[in-house]
């Protein structure tokens, strides 16, 4: 059974909109940060509990709650009975294996997004779940552990630069959105390289481990596109405006992340097209180097065979045979033979097959 299988079976026979956790804990606790803010000011704080965020629910402001951690299931029904979230809504929060989606609940939008970024120990593609919920003056995102890459976001609110504490909330969805999308295309920049190695690896020098590191690159840009493909979807069904949250000032902006969305994709199939057909390099390679090797054996032995004869011819010993007792017949017999292997040699070379 696959890691994935024996995480889900956890709620296997448990009511809708059980409340329990699949998936690993990325987080040694859940850690809940504020942003509140207007145009004129900002507030910044770390919550000591889930139960004050309903404070925040009803002021004129736009207020941006972050919870890095999502093991405890109790954190996250506290923080949706603040905000009167739907239990299902708040099972596929807990539930870290969800295809990215977007689900329209009229007073608020849930979306499920990847988020990806590469391990420092070995540089591979990792994701993370972020589940976005955008209301009439709020964000609630919900990460699996601590580090993002909305630092950018944040800098932004805290020096007021820019149009995103002009606008509402859903202009903080979508710069929630955009920054997600835009860090694929650094995540994919790394693994263009690696692609582009291999291609020179599987052309000049393959072995034994470059099949492997083929199959393993094509694994990694395979989980590329589970993460990627659907979000075209979530982005195309929010940028046609299905939802009345996102208002038209922001729909342009959206646009622009359906456009980058789409160009991260067509990366993502140019290189698992180029790593499939890496396949059928490295086998062709591995044939030439096979015929490089057959050829010379082929040489050698073509060589040998005539000087074979010859040894062959003067090894019988019969009793009357010519040059058996003619005293330079053995120096005779080594300089035809070496002669006639260098006869061949000389017509190998002019035919081009060494």
């Amino acid at each position: 059974m696959s890691p994935k299988r024996a995480r889900s079976s956890r709620k296997a026979g448990l009511p809708p909109g059980t409340l329990v956790h699949v998936g690993e804990k990325k987080a040694e606790k859940v850690r809940i940060t504020v942003m509140d803010y207007d145009e004129s000011r900002i507030e910044e704080k770390e919550l000591d509990s889930a139960d004050q965020c309903g404070a925040y629910r009803d002021k004129p402001t736009v207020t941006w709650v972050n919870v890095d951690g999502v093991h405890e299931p109790s954190v996250i029904e506290n923080i949706g009975r603040c905000y009167d979230l739907h239990p299902l809504l708040l099972e596929d929060i807990l539930h870290t294996i969800q295809r990215p989606k977007a689900e329209d609940f009229e007073s608020y939008v849930f979306m499920v997004v990847k988020m990806l970024y590469l391990r420092r120990e070995d540089g591979k593609a990792e994701a993370e779940q972020v589940s976005v919920v955008l209301g009439e003056n709020y964000v609630l995102t919900f990460q699996e552990r601590p580090g993002d890459v909305f630092e950018v976001i944040r800098d932004r609110l805290r020096s007021g630069k820019g149009r995103i504490r002009k606008m509402g909330a859903d202009y903080l969805a979508y710069s929630i959105m955009d920054a997600i999308v835009d860090n694929y295309f650094l995540v994919l920049e790394a693994l263009g390289d690696d692609v582009e190695e291999l291609e020179e690896e599987v052309v000049d020098r393959p072995d034994r481990g470059t099949l492997g590191r083929i199959y393993a690159l094509k694994r990694e840009l395979l989980f590329l596109r589970r993460s990627v493909w659907p979000l075209r979807e979530v982005i195309s069904g929010l940028e046609r405006g299905e939802s009345l949250l996102f208002r038209k000032p922001t729909l342009v902006y959206l646009r622009d992340v359906y456009d980058h969305t789409i160009q991260v994709i067509d990366t993502v199939e140019a290189n698992r097209e180029v790593v499939s057909g890496l396949v059928d390099v490295y086998l062709s390679s591995i044939s030439n180097r096979m015929n490089d090797v057959m050829k010379v054996l082929t040489i050698i032995a073509t060589i040998f065979i005539p000087l074979t004869f010859i040894a062959g011819i003067y090894g019988m010993n019969f009793q009357y045979m010519p040059e058996l007792a003619w005293r330079p017949a053995y120096f005779v017999v080594l300089g035809l033979m070496a002669f006639v292997a260098s006869l061949m040699m000389a017509y190998f070379k002019r035919k081009d097959w060494f």
